[in-house]
């Protein structure tokens, strides 16, 4: 490269290659308008189930993945069995960020027991959606699933779970769409996505693994489940994950903006039990370390009070205004965060000890948090063949991070 290219072009230049290498997989999303809540050519779809199994489980593979703690001599090593599923003839597979993302050795097993290894690609640990590549045969072509409309699923329609739930290969699991625009009880704002919600099973070791529906076609990639409960599972929607593919292709991750503070809006329930002066808006709880929060002297709560077993911490700043526009609900801020990037000046009006106090800030792009690191996920056990703690539903208040 002539060292005149401004780096900006080739910036531009990679994305562009990288959209480029991904348009065939993306294309299969694309479908003429349908009657609402109606997956293209669904209906027509009368293949039986062996038939489809058959046609869809050769694009599934196995993944082994291998973690090495250099603290912990005597277990050194930590092994994760998950699922994945090849959607480009040259080697993307598409699994999940907990089953790859920090790993040191991933292999992945064919349907034909061939083993190879795989290169990392990129993550999204916060979306839990991740891609890897292992080398296309010399001799033939790889298998590949095709990506479907996520937006069409309907309560109530078929789908299936094809994985490999504690190490037994190739499993297939049938049942229904049972919920759409599923948030995790319990998940901070900031890492909900729309989930899918099934009743097919989804075991340790399905991680990764393709939903599809009746015509085959991958409507989502399963992801958690809910342990202390039966047949509830979850799956991120293959449009989500359309949308950040050629992200993590050119950067290795999804670029976010970042302020570095967690909490929760002042409820009225709060006002009135407490009996104190509080003023609508963000109450900061938390200021996350290295932050533009905490670079600007943000301050976070100073004592903790329980209220019907929910702790509260109070004392702290409370955010009434961003840009120019009130922040009193979560429809408010998201709007107004929805309208920001890396780099975007942030003028903030918050209260602090009853006087209101001007503060302006360039946010930052978000870094890997403790929070995203696998086996962390709050809200439900991953899905992948590993150790994860189990969920108690109404366990914590929904806490707000941005």
């Amino acid at each position: 490269m002539s060292p005149r290219t401004p780096r900006r072009a080739v910036s531009i230049r990679r994305l562009v290659l990288a959209c480029a290498a991904v348009a065939p997989i993306l294309a299969g999303g694309a479908a003429s308008a349908q009657p609402a809540g109606q997956q293209p050519g669904t209906a027509a779809c009368a293949e039986p189930l062996p038939s489809l199994y058959a046609r869809v489980s050769p694009a599934v593979v196995s993944i082994s993945a291998i973690s090495i703690n250099p603290y912990d001599i005597s277990q050194r090593l930590d092994r994760t069995l998950g699922s994945g599923v090849i959607i480009d003839a040259a080697g993307l597979v598409l699994s999940n960020a907990h089953v790859v993302f920090g790993k040191q050795i991933l292999t992945v097993t064919l349907d034909n027991g061939v083993t190879l290894p795989a290169k990392f690609v990129g993550a999204d640990p916060v979306f839990d959606v991740a891609v890897i590549r292992i080398p296309p045969p010399t001799q033939g072509t790889l298998p590949v699933a095709t990506l479907g409309d996520s937006a069409g699923l309907v309560v109530g329609e078929e789908v299936y779970a094809i994985g490999n739930p504690l190490g037994l290969e190739q499993t297939l699991t049938r049942g229904v769409v049972s919920a759409l625009n599923r948030q995790l009880p319990g998940a901070v704002w900031s890492l909900t996505e729309p989930l899918i919600q099934t009743d097919a099973a989804i075991n340790p070791g399905n991680s990764g693994g393709p939903l599809v529906d009746p015509c085959g076609r991958v409507v989502g990639v399963t992801t958690a489940m809910l342990t202390e409960a039966q047949n509830i599972g979850f799956a991120v929607p293959v449009n989500l994950i359309r949308d950040v593919i050629p992200q993590l292709i050119e950067k290795g991750h999804l670029v976010r903006p970042w302020l570095g503070v967690q909490g929760q809006f002042v409820a009225p329930e709060l006002k009135q039990l407490l009996r104190i002066d509080l003023v609508d808006g963000f109450l900061v709880e938390a200021v996350e370390p290295g932050s533009p929060a905490e670079q600007k002297g943000l301050r976070g709560g100073l004592f903790e009070l329980t209220i019907e077993g929910q702790p509260v911490l109070l004392g702290g700043d409370i955010i009434t205004e961003i840009n120019g526009a009130a922040i009193a609900d979560p429809g408010q801020l998201g709007k107004t965060l929805g309208e920001l990037k890396v780099g975007s000046v942030l003028k903030m009006t918050l209260v602090r000890d009853g006087a209101k106090q001007s503060v302006e800030l360039t946010l930052a792009e978000r870094p890997v948090l403790l929070s995203d690191v696998p086996g962390r996920r709050p809200g439900a056990a991953p899905a992948g063949f590993d150790r994860a703690p189990s969920h108690k539903a109404g366990a914590a208040a929904r806490t707000f991070v941005f």
